[in-house]
């Protein structure tokens, strides 16, 4: 069973988003991202001070979305609908991992199809993280 503090971060490398930002905001599909090479660059901020983590991936990070989703809702978290605004897309999560509830707000905000962050709030209990995810697609995948 993954830990809470892995699915903060499956939930955030997936580029998983948060609740609508306005009443008549309409169920959104999740955007397009080219397939490639990627770097993320994601600093966590709760706890013990910022973290700050980076790693490269080919990776196609629209699959991966769809893949995170998935596999969150099969241990035990429910999405709202993703909603759009401009070049905003949000959804919240909340999540009941061996017992302990985690609710958690997220927001992509897409710069282009090889360009895009993800910030996200999350409460367990009486603590808060905020996380900032800075995607950027560098080139193709070696082959």
């Amino acid at each position: 069973m993954p830990s809470l503090g892995s699915i903060a971060a499956t939930l955030l490398v997936a580029g998983l988003c948060g609740p609508a930002l306005a009443p008549a905001a309409m169920a959104a599909e999740l955007p397009a991202f080219r397939p490639g090479l990627w770097e993320f660059k994601r600093t966590v901020e709760g706890g013990r001070g910022p973290q700050t983590l980076a790693n490269q991936k080919c990776t196609n990070p629209t699959e991966d979305m769809k893949k995170g989703r998935q596999s969150l809702a099969g241990v035990g978290c429910t999405f709202t609908p993703l909603t759009q605004s401009g070049s905003s897309y949000t959804f919240t999560a909340d999540c009941l991992i061996q017992g302990v509830k985690r609710q958690s707000k997220s927001v992509i905000t897409v710069a282009s199809d090889s360009a895009y962050t993800v910030d996200v709030e999350a409460h367990q209990g009486g603590a808060s993280t905020k996380e900032h995810l800075v995607a950027r697609r560098i080139g193709d995948c070696p082959k």
